[in-house]
């Protein structure tokens, strides 16, 4: 039962509510974002990654190469460069530089982790900063942004739902973010940051959509049940969650796919 606030405590409360400002979504923008010649990404860490590490940039593993169902490519050499984006996306801070591929996939989810030769600080020196890995599993509902660094753009809708196998050509995907009609990404979006408005933390990689409304082929995915029922949903589009990455980063610059909790495909 709550308390009976006397007179005057009474007045203080109400003057204190008033003034108290609201809690704010976080602001999303394209801090941390890259833009590659094929994709979208962004420069991403886990919550005790420490400011000397090298930087780890987050894209699909699509916009490495189309791969095999169970190929798995680990630790490999890579030169790729990213342009990352200013605050607003209407200009660059430069350019960065991978050294490694450190992970790449299209089994079980679609996601690849470059490492950069730039550290975390380095990157906050060219006036940027990365975005945060959530370890938690989104909820249906949440408010969230596909930030893409290809097209410049920011999509805003919901996470809807969850999907169980969402399978495209050869590949089949678990536990897809399915989004709301308002994220209606296009090719080039691959590889975008699926950040959740309310922290600002990235809970998926934007990956596919159904383009035509074509059943289980390439650009249309459709989505299957624990029955093997088939649905396919035209003009809606899937990102991969990303939770299941922060246990697979103890820092370092490291990937342990043996790591407990850690969720990716070994090769």
């Amino acid at each position: 039962m709550a308390k009976r606030l006397p007179g005057a405590a009474l007045i203080v409360a109400l003057v204190l509510t008033v003034l108290t400002p609201p809690a704010h979504a976080a602001a999303v923008d394209f801090t941390g974002i890259v833009a590659l010649n094929n994709c979208s990404g962004s420069v991403v860490r886990t919550p005790t990654a420490k400011s000397s590490e090298k930087a780890l940039v987050l894209t699909n593993g699509h916009c490495v190469k189309l791969m095999a169902d169970r190929e798995v490519l680990v630790d490999q050499p890579a030169t790729r460069s990213f342009t990352l984006l200013n605050r607003a996306g209407n200009g660059t801070l430069g350019t960065l530089r991978a050294e490694r591929l450190l992970y790449a996939t299209m089994t079980g989810t679609d996601a690849a982790l470059y490492r950069l030769s730039a550290t975390y600080a380095q990157v906050e020196g060219m006036g940027s900063r990365a975005l945060e890995l959530s370890p938690q599993h989104p909820t249906a509902g949440t408010d969230i942004r596909v930030v893409s660094g290809y097209w410049k753009k920011i999509y805003s809708c919901r996470a809807e739902a969850f999907v169980l196998m969402l399978r495209e050509a050869d590949w089949t995907w678990h536990d897809s973010i399915r989004y709301t009609k308002p994220c209606d990404t296009i090719g080039g979006t691959s590889g975008s940051p699926v950040v959740d408005a309310a922290t600002g933390k990235v809970v998926g990689v934007n990956n596919t959509g159904n383009e035509d409304g074509g059943r289980c082929t390439m650009n249309n995915p459709c989505e299957v049940d624990e029955a093997g029922q088939v649905t396919v949903r035209r003009g809606i589009g899937y990102g991969q969650q990303t939770f299941q990455m922060v246990p697979c980063l103890p820092g370092g610059g490291r990937l342990e796919l043996v790591a407990p909790g850690c969720g990716l495909a070994r090769p």
